[in-house]
């Protein structure tokens, strides 16, 4: 499956994820997540959550977007009976407004169409939370946790899917 978009006179090409592409997933994760200022510490604490192992890639429907040679974004489907999730779709910083999320975002509701999921949701970074509003998702509840004595409240969201 490859899917094309032109986005800013950019090509961008979506296909899956090879196992062999997890370090430099994981890389795009560590830089998208710094972009938005967080202290070094804190992503030192998520250092779990940013990591994309080969086994994820290999058993979950993982997606990356290139602009010619280099990997500009990746996201996961994670199906769990009829619901679908939205995980990892990280953008690299440089690459940041130019289509790239909205390619991989669309890549993932045709998918979750297409396997029949009524719905896909997401537990959303609170700057990235404009960007699913613009892909025409809605906050639907808030995940509430604490880092370093700081409160944090990350958006859970969900996109009502069509059946196809």
């Amino acid at each position: 499956m490859l899917d094309c978009w032109a986005e800013d006179e950019m090509d961008i090409q979506i296909r899956r994820a090879q196992p062999n592409e997890a370090a430099t997933l994981t890389e795009i994760a560590h830089a998208a997540k710094r972009h938005w200022g967080y202290p070094e510490n804190w992503i030192e604490h998520w250092k779990d959550d940013l990591t994309i192992t080969p086994d994820f890639i290999a058993n979950n429907e993982m997606y990356v977007a290139t602009i010619g040679e280099e990997i500009a974004g990746c996201c996961a489907l994670v199906m769990s009976d009829s619901l679908a999730e939205l995980e990892h779709l990280w953008i690299r910083p440089a690459h940041m407004g130019n289509g790239v999320g909205r390619a991989l975002f669309h890549q993932i509701v045709e998918r979750a169409t297409h396997l029949k999921a009524t719905g896909l949701e997401i537990s959303s970074d609170p700057n990235a939370e404009g960007f699913y509003k613009r892909m025409g998702a809605i906050r639907i509840a808030e995940i509430r946790s604490e880092i370093e004595g700081q409160p944090r409240v990350l958006p859970r969201m969900s996109v009502e899917l069509g059946s196809a």
